[in-house]
């Protein structure tokens, strides 16, 4: 029976990994799609405008 202790734990994760897995790629697309394109965008866009400012060196 050591060995069905040993081998649970790995097998359960495998399962929820799969299950994580699964549940992210039937999310993708769908109605929501353009609204979380544009809020990607929008952060991406935040991120660029509020970064330091690049500085030539040695000219």
């Amino acid at each position: 029976m050591d060995y069905v202790a040993a081998l649970l734990p790995p097998v359960v994760m495998a399962v929820a990994f799969t299950c994580l897995i699964v549940t992210m790629i039937k999310s993708q697309g769908g109605a929501n799609k353009a609204k979380e394109d544009a809020a990607v965008d929008a952060a991406l866009a935040g991120a660029e405008a509020a970064g330091p400012k690049p500085t030539a060196h040695g000219a």
